[in-house]
C-alpha cells in the first residue's frame, strides 16, 4: 500500500502597502460673489484638510480690509463701506501639499439714504435709578423689529427690561423696575448695515457705555398734602413744604406719575407766553418733564407752600430748600409726583413718560415678541 502525502503550500503572494491619500485643501469664502451683500458682514474665509498661508480682501484703490488669520480661518475685523467693490485673493495649503487659491469678487449694497441715530445717555457717565435708554432715529424707521433686533443691553446686575417704540423716530428702552444702584450698563447699536425698509440703512453703529449712582435717590411729590419728600435708598432726608400746579386749570397741573430728571441749571428765567409771563428769575431749577415742569425756587409763593397750590405746573420750593434738592439730585433720579388731577401720559409726547405706563403696556410697544 503506497502512503499518501499532502502537496507542499503554494508560496504567498506578497501584500501591497497601504498608501495613505492625502487631503486636500477645501475652502469656503464667505461670501465668494454677489451684488448687493450687506457691509456689516459677516467676511470669512475657511479651509479643511489643509490651512491658510494667506487670505486677504481689497477693496477700490488696494485698500486691505482689515481682518484676523489662524490655520483655519480669516474673519475681517471692520465694517466695509456701502456700494463697494472687494476682491478675495490668498491660499490654502493642503495636506497633499497642493496650493488652492482663494478667490471671488462681490458688491456691497447701495442704500437709497441712510438713517443715523444719536443717544440720550453719554458714555462713562452716571445716573439716577429711573434714567431711561433713548435711542433717536434721523428719519422714520419701517423696520422696527430689524433695527430693533440689532440693538442690545447688558447690565452688570440681572435687569429685566424692554424697547418700547414711543414714535417712529424713537426707541426706549427702560427696566421693569428702577435701576438697581452701581448697575453697570452696556448699550450696543449695532444697525450699520441693517436695513431700515423702504431701502433706508443704518449710516453707523452706536455704543455707548454708563452707570448707575451707588444711592437710590427718589423725591415724592404730593400735591395734596403740598409737601415734597427727598428718600435715599430707602430712608426720608428732608420733608419740604411745596406748591404744585393750580388744580382749577387743567393747563396748570402739576402731572401725576413718575417723571425723571432731565437737566439742572442753577439760574434760569421762566416763561410761559400762554399766561402772560416771561423773564421771570429763579434759583436752582431742576427740569423734571419737557412740558416745563420744573422744582425750583420761588419766594415769592413761600406764603402758599405747605398750604396751596398756586404755580402754573412746577413744584415751588423754599430757596434753601430748593437749593438742597438741587445739589441732591441729578439726571435720571425719580420725581413721583402723587394725587394731582391729570396724569403724565403720552399726550403730546412728553419727555420721559416711560415710567407712566404699567409694564404691559410698556412691552406692547416692542417690535419683537420675547
Amino acid at each position: 500500500m503506497t502512503a499518501c502525502s499532502a502537496a507542499p503550500d503554494a508560496p504567498s503572494s506578497p501584500t501591497a502597502p497601504v498608501v495613505e491619500e492625502k487631503a486636500k485643501a477645501a475652502l469656503t469664502v464667505t461670501p465668494a460673489s454677489g451684488e448687493g451683500i450687506s457691509p456689516a458682514g459677516p467676511f470669512q474665509v475657511g479651509v479643511t484638510g489643509g490651512s491658510l498661508t494667506a487670505v486677504a480682501l481689497t477693496g477700490e484703490g488696494g485698500r486691505v480690509v482689515k481682518g484676523e488669520l489662524t490655520a483655519d480661518k480669516w474673519v475681517a475685523t471692520e465694517d466695509l463701506g456701502y456700494d463697494k467693490v472687494y476682491t478675495w485673493s490668498g491660499s490654502a495649503k493642503g495636506a497633499d501639499g497642493a496650493e488652492v487659491p482663494v478667490t471671488g469678487s462681490f458688491r456691497t449694497l447701495k442704500p437709497q439714504r441712510l438713517i443715523s441715530v444719536e443717544s440720550n445717555v453719554g458714555d462713562h457717565q452716571t445716573y439716577g435709578i429711573a434714567m431711561p435708554i433713548k435711542m433717536t432715529f434721523s428719519a422714520p424707521v419701517q423696520d422696527k423689529a430689524s433695527v430693533q433686533k440689532a440693538m442690545t443691553v447688558t447690565t452688570s446686575v440681572p435687569t429685566e427690561g424692554s424697547w418700547a417704540w414711543l414714535s417712529d423716530t424713537e426707541a426706549h428702552w427702560r427696566p421693569r423696575d428702577y435701576w438697581k444702584p452701581n448697575t453697570e450698563v452696556s448699550v450696543d447699536v449695532n444697525v450699520y448695515g441693517v436695513p431700515f425698509g423702504g431701502g433706508a440703512y443704518g449710516a453707523d453703529d452706536l455704543h455707548v457705555q454708563f452707570k448707575i449712582a451707588d444711592r437710590a435717590l427718589v423725591a415724592k411729590a404730593n400735591t395734596q398734602t403740598h409737601r415734597f419728600e427727598i428718600w435715599r435708598d430707602g430712608v426720608l432726608l428732608h420733608d419740604f413744604p411745596a406748591s404744585y400746579g393750580l388744580e382749577t386749570d387743567r393747563g396748570r397741573v402739576t402731572r401725576s406719575g413718575t417723571h425723571v430728571v432731565m437737566q439742572k441749571e442753577a439760574k434760569r428765567t421762566m416763561c410761559n407766553k400762554a399766561y402772560n409771563y416771561c423773564d421771570v428769575p429763579v434759583t436752582w431749577a431742576v427740569l423734571i418733564s419737557n412740558n416745563g415742569e420744573f422744582v425750583h425756587e420761588y419766594a415769592d409763593s413761600m406764603w402758599a407752600q405747605g398750604k396751596q397750590n398756586v404755580s402754573h405746573g412746577c413744584a415751588n420750593l423754599s430757596p434753601a430748600d430748593a437749593k438742597t434738592f438741587f445739589n441732591l439730585t441729578m439726571i435720571g433720579d425719580p420725581v413721583e409726583v402723587l394725587n394731582s388731577s391729570v396724569h403724565l401720559s403720552e399726550e403730546k409726547q412728553f419727555d420721559y413718560y416711560d415710567w407712566a405706563l404699567d409694564w404691559a403696556a410698556w412691552t406692547s410697544k416692542s417690535a419683537v415678541t420675547p
